[in-house]
């Protein structure tokens, strides 16, 4: 793998001061308190930069996601099943997948504790939330017909994986360390074994 330019580099560094201010500034002030003009004044960029990398201040508290889910789709792209995946099949790659994103969600736990508190009082972070899981789910479903799932299995094993990650976010209940082995319990409950056994 080629080692990223020096323009790349730049640019990966000013997102992440960005994103760094932002949460800071969250952390002081709260969300409705901390304005685009703060969050950039505060990583020393100008508000262009600022809209270069994020559309709006809600972007910056997801910052992330959006190359975990490119990630997962290239991992299940990747997989090539031999053949079109049973239900239980497509259920056991999708509790691969949702405890791999649990695993990035929670890298830096300070972090993850402060946006699970702006979500939940937040109720445009909660919408937006809200809608990501959406995405998400549509995502794996097109995913699942391109390896040849039928129609209910792509509708439906996304949407038991999206349930197990909401319970299991629940009984967590904004714990870092709890979060993944949560989600996993919720798998275990439905009986649905990881891919990887």
């Amino acid at each position: 793998m080629s080692r990223p330019t020096l323009r790349a580099r730049k640019q990966q560094r000013a997102r992440d001061e960005i994103i760094a201010a932002a949460y800071e500034l969250f952390a002081e002030r709260g969300y409705v308190d901390v304005t685009v003009v703060d969050i950039a004044e505060r990583a020393e960029v100008g508000r262009t930069t600022f809209f270069r990398y994020f559309g709006d201040k809600q972007e910056v508290v997801f910052a992330g996601e959006q190359e975990w889910l490119d990630n997962v789709g290239r991992r299940h792209r990747e997989l090539r099943p031999a053949g079109p995946p049973s239900l239980p099949e497509a259920l056991a790659l999708l509790r691969d997948t949702t405890t791999a994103i649990c695993t990035e969600a929670t890298r830096d736990a300070g972090r993850y504790v402060l946006r699970e508190r702006l979500i939940a009082e937040n109720p445009e972070l909660g919408d937006r939330a809200a809608r990501k899981q959406r995405r998400f789910a549509e995502a794996m479903s097109e995913i699942l017909r391109e390896q040849g799932a039928s129609a209910e299995t792509a509708a439906l094993a996304p949407q038991i994986a999206l349930a197990c990650y909401n319970a299991g976010r629940e009984v967590a209940a904004g714990d870092p360390a709890a979060l993944g082995p949560s989600v996993v319990a919720a798998f275990d409950r439905l009986g649905i074994a990881s891919a990887m056994n």
